[in-house]
């Protein structure tokens, strides 16, 4: 979960779902309580996770948001038979001290929703049971009355990016591309993405994992340079050198380590 590029969205209503979504190829699934399930089929939604969860299936929960009356049932549900995670949507502090009340020692990941979520983020940080922050951006861009959910958003995105590096959290997730038959889209969503910082994304549809998977992970080009950082480094006796011309600092050594490192994980 605190290295996942691709988290995959199933609705809590489709048992018949789970498992293959389980198969999809994410690197982590997300049992959705919350927007995918209709008010009348919350408490069979709610029954069918736990029954997946007493099978030994995994992955993540969202449950509903505190402000709704499904949140504290959806806590007491998890309490015997725990997630590898909570998504918390709406993430603001009450909710997320509500909730680490209930599920004690859970890991959480926050959903950055709204414009309240995004100030008190250092709050929310300060907080041991998150291990990771998301980004709701259908959400938070109608909460914060701004047009569309890409580029307009990406000052919002940011401040997540920083926050989490501040809190030395792994990269956030970034929200997701409702296009799902649009591969363009989506592949300029994941790149804009991660040069704002993320490390992964939420999924709405089997068919956005492997461009995502990709789309996150080093690139040839990337891992070429890293490789003959590394090899000059080394053939230098860890003495200044220059690769393609340019001379090699600290900065760009600890970026090629990484890189290297992201690729053999």
């Amino acid at each position: 979960m605190e290295r996942a590029r691709s988290v995959l969205f199933v609705p809590g209503h489709r048992p018949d779902r789970f498992a293959k979504a389980a198969a999809a190829g994410a690197d982590a699934i997300i049992i959705d309580l919350e927007d995918a399930v209709g008010p009348a089929e919350k408490e069979a939604a709610r029954g069918h996770v736990v029954d997946w969860l007493a099978g030994g299936g995994g992955g993540l929960v969202r449950v509903n948001a505190a402000d709704t009356p499904w949140f504290v049932p959806d806590l007491a549900a998890l309490a015997v038979h725990r997630p590898a995670a909570v998504l918390l949507p709406k993430a603001e502090p009450v909710a997320l001290r509500a909730l680490a009340k209930a599920l004690p020692y859970l890991p959480v990941v926050a959903l950055i929703e709204t414009v309240a979520g995004l100030l008190a983020l250092p709050e929310l940080l300060r907080h041991g049971a998150v291990r990771r922050l998301a980004f709701g951006n259908l959400d938070f861009g109608t909460d914060a009355r701004l047009p569309g959910t890409g580029g307009v958003l990406d000052m919002a995105r940011f401040q997540i990016t920083l926050h989490a590096r501040a809190a030395e959290l792994p990269p956030p997730i970034d929200g997701v591309t409702v296009a799902i038959d649009d591969p363009a889209v989506l592949s300029a969503d994941v790149a804009r993405a991660r040069e704002l910082g993320f490390g992964g994304k939420l999924c709405i549809h089997p068919r956005q994992v492997e461009p995502v998977n990709r789309g996150f992970a080093p690139t040839d080009a990337e891992l070429d340079w890293a490789r003959r950082v590394t090899a000059a480094l080394e053939a230098s006796g860890g003495a200044a050198v220059q690769v393609d011309g340019k001379m090699i600092d600290k900065p760009m050594i600890t970026r090629a380590q990484a890189l290297l490192a992201e690729a053999a994980r």
